[in-house]
C-alpha cells in the first residue's frame, strides 16, 4: 500500500506513512463533526418524545446535555489539533523533503538533461509544482480519501437504523461524484494544456529577461511584447474555459445533493402517511441530511483538485525516474593521464559529435585541442570531465574508466575555466573562494594577483569585499574570466581544462595573464582549447578535430611539417593579423 500511495502521489516512504495517518485522522474529524447532529438528535429525543407520547418525560435534565455539548466540543477540538499537526505540519514538511530531493536529483543528473530543459521549465517544477503539490495535499487530498470513508461509515450506520429514508438520504451522492468521475478526462486535457500554457508564458518571460540587451539592440521590443501577449491571452482563454467547465461540473453536482433533502421529505411524508415511521425519526434524518452531505461536497471539489494535480504528480514521478550518474566514492589513479580510446558521442540520436576519438593528455604535459567551430573541441573537453556520458569507446583517467566514478568524486581533480564564466551575486573574494571553501583570505589574494585581478579589484569601492551582482554583472568580460582563472587557480587541481580561457581578453592582458595560467598548469595534466594559434604555439601536444574525428596529432613543429590543418589554420591567421 505504501508503495502505491509513493508512486501515485510522488511520496516519500515517511510521507505516505505521514498521509495515512492524516487520512484516519482527518475521517475521524469528519466523523466528530457530526457529533453536533448527535447531540441534537439525542436532545430531540428525550424533550420530543413526550410531545409524541404522554406517558413519556425527558430522562435527562440540561445540565447534563450541557455537559455533554462542552464534551463533544472538546473532542472535536482534540481531534482537529492532531488533525491539523499530521495533515498540515506533514505536508509541509514533506514539502521540504521534496525540493530538497528535487534538488539532489539534479545534483546528480548528467548535464545533458540541462542542456535539454531551459531554466523556467525547472523553476516551475522545484517551486511551482512543489507549491501545488504541498498546497493540495495539505488542503485536497487527505480530506477525499476521509470524507470518502467518513460518508460509508455514516451512510452503513444510516441504512441500518432506517433503510428507506437512508437510501432517499444517500442516492444523490454516487450520481453527483459520477459527473466528475466520468468528465475526468476532459478535466485532465484541460489541466495539462493549461500547466503547459503557463510555462510557455514563463518560458517567454525568462527569455526576455535573458535576452534584453540583444532584444533592446536590434529593436524587437515590440515583436517580443506581441508574441508574449498572445501567449498569455491563449493561456487565460484556455484558463477560463477550465475554470468554467469545473466550477458548472462542481456546481452542478453540488446541485444535485440538494435533491437529497427533497427526497426525504417526499419519501418521508409517504411513510407518515402509511404509518411506517413517524415524524421524530423524519426530523432526525432531516437534520443529518442538513449536515452530511458536506463530506460529498468536500469529495467532489478535491476530486477535481486531484485531476489538477496529476499533471504534477507526474511530472515529479517523471524526474525521479531519470537515470542518475553513479560510480565509486574513492578514487585513488596511479597518475593523471587522460585517455580517450575509440569515443563515440552524440547530444541526440543521428547527430554524431565524436566519431572515434583516440588521443591521450599526459601528467606534465599541455595538450591542446585545435578545430574549426563544431569540430567537437569543446565536447571532448567536457567528457573528459564526465559531463556527459559516451555512448561507446572509453575514457580512462590514470588507467580507470571514469563512467565508474562518481562525478562529484572525479570533478575533485579538476579545475575547469571556461569560456562562459559563471559568477554569483556576492563579492570578489567570495567568488574566487569557491575554488577552495576553507581558503584564508592571503591564499585567495595571492591567486587572484597572479590572475591579474587587482588591476580592476583595487578601483573596486570595498575592493575585494565588494559585491558584483548577478552572473557578476558589474564586471567586464575580461575581468569575469580572470576571477574565474584565480578561482580554478586556488582549487590547485591535478587536471586543468582551459576552454577559450583567454577569449575575453585583449592581447595585452592575455599576455599578462599567461604567467598566472603558467602557474596554474605547472606539473599537471592540461587540456587547452583555443581558436587562437598563439595560445597553443607552446603546447606539448595538438590534438587537430575535424568534423569529430582526429585528423592531425603531434607537437605544434611536426604539425607545421606536415602541411596539414593545423598549418593551414596557423597560416590563415597569420593573413589576418
Amino acid at each position: 500500500m505504501l508503495n502505491t500511495l509513493k508512486k501515485r502521489f510522488a511520496l516519500s516512504t515517511k510521507g505516505a506513512k505521514d498521509f495515512c495517518k492524516g487520512t484516519f485522522l482527518t475521517t475521524l474529524l469528519d466523523i466528530a463533526l457530526m457529533l453536533p447532529a448527535v447531540f441534537v438528535f439525542l436532545f430531540l429525543d428525550d424533550y420530543l418524545r413526550p410531545v409524541f407520547d404522554p406517558s413519556a418525560s425527558p430522562t435527562y435534565g440540561i445540565v447534563y446535555y450541557l455537559t455533554l455539548a462542552l464534551i463533544f466540543m472538546a473532542v472535536m477540538y482534540v481531534i482537529a489539533v492532531f488533525q491539523y499537526r499530521s495533515t498540515y505540519t506533514t505536508v509541509y514538511e514533506e514539502s521540504a523533503n521534496r525540493r530538497i530531493s528535487l534538488a539532489e536529483k539534479l545534483r546528480k543528473l548528467p548535464l545533458a538533461f540541462f542542456g535539454e530543459k531551459n531554466l523556467s521549465d525547472l523553476t516551475s517544477t522545484i517551486m511551482d509544482d512543489c507549491t501545488d503539490l504541498e498546497h493540495t495535499f495539505s488542503h485536497a487530498v487527505p480530506q477525499l480519501f476521509a470524507s470518502i470513508i467518513s460518508i460509508l461509515l455514516i451512510a452503513v450506520g444510516m441504512f441500518f437504523y432506517n433503510w428507506q429514508l437512508s437510501l432517499a438520504l444517500f442516492w444523490v451522492a454516487p450520481v453527483a461524484v459520477a459527473i466528475i468521475v466520468l468528465s475526468k478526462r476532459k478535466l485532465t486535457k484541460d489541466n495539462t494544456e493549461n500547466y503547459l500554457n503557463r510555462r510557455a508564458v514563463s518560458e517567454q518571460i525568462q527569455e526576455g529577461l535573458d535576452a534584453i540587451q540583444e532584444i533592446k539592440s536590434y529593436h524587437q521590443e515590440e515583436d517580443y511584447m506581441a508574441k508574449l501577449s498572445e501567449k498569455i491571452n491563449h493561456h487565460e482563454k484556455v484558463l477560463s474555459k477550465a475554470e468554467l467547465l469545473t466550477g458548472v461540473l462542481v456546481n452542478g453536482s453540488q446541485s444535485i445533493l440538494r435533491l437529497g433533502l427533497a427526497s426525504i421529505i417526499i419519501v418521508g411524508a409517504n411513510m407518515l402517511a402509511a404509518g411506517t415511521v413517524d415524524l421524530f425519526t423524519c426530523l432526525i434524518f432531516l437534520v443529518v441530511g442538513s449536515r452530511v452531505y458536506a463530506p460529498v461536497s468536500e469529495v467532489m471539489n478535491n476530486l477535481a483538485a486531484l485531476f489538477y494535480l496529476d499533471v504534477r504528480i507526474n511530472r515529479m514521478n517523471e524526474m525521479e525516474s531519470l537515470p542518475i550518474q553513479q560510480g565509486a566514492t574513492e578514487f585513488n589513479p596511479k597518475n593523471y593521464d587522460v585517455e580517450f580510446d575509440k569515443v563515440d558521442f552524440s547530444y541526440e540520436s543521428g547527430k554524431q559529435v565524436l566519431k572515434g576519438v583516440t588521443f591521450t593528455a599526459k601528467q606534465g604535459e599541455v595538450t591542446a585541442l585545435v578545430g574549426s567551430s563544431g569540430s567537437g573541441k569543446s565536447t571532448a573537453a567536457r567528457l573528459a570531465a564526465r559531463f556527459w556520458d559516451i555512448q561507446s569507446g572509453v575514457i580512462r583517467l590514470g588507467g580507470e574508466d571514469i563512467s565508474r566514478i562518481e562525478p562529484e568524486t572525479l570533478l575533485k581533480s579538476y579545475s575547469v575555466v571556461f569560456q562562459d564564466v559563471i559568477l554569483f551575486n556576492a563579492s570578489v573574494m567570495d567568488n574566487i573562494r569557491i575554488g577552495k571553501r576553507d581558503a584564508s583570505d592571503e591564499e585567495v589574494l595571492r591567486v587572484a594577483r597572479l590572475a591579474q585581478c587587482d588591476e580592476f579589484v583595487n578601483k573596486m569601492p570595498q575592493g575585494y569585499q565588494t559585491i558584483i551582482g548577478e552572473n557578476g554583472e558589474t564586471l567586464s568580460g575580461g575581468e569575469r574570466q580572470r576571477v574565474s582563472i584565480a578561482r580554478a587557480l586556488l582549487k590547485n587541481a591535478p587536471i586543468v581544462l582551459l576552454d577559450e580561457a583567454t577569449a575575453s581578453l585583449d592581447v595585452e592582458n592575455e599576455t599578462r595573464i599567461q604567467a598566472g595560467i603558467s602557474e596554474l598548469v605547472r606539473d599537471k595534466t592540461v587540456l587547452i582549447i583555443a581558436h587562437r594559434m598563439r595560445t597553443v604555439a607552446n603546447a606539448d601536444k595538438i590534438v587537430v578535430l575535424d568534423d569529430g574525428s582526429v585528423a592531425e596529432s603531434g607537437s605544434p613543429k611536426d604539425l607545421k611539417k606536415q602541411n596539414g590543418l593545423f598549418a593551414k589554420m596557423v597560416d590563415r591567421q597569420m593573413a589576418n593579423l
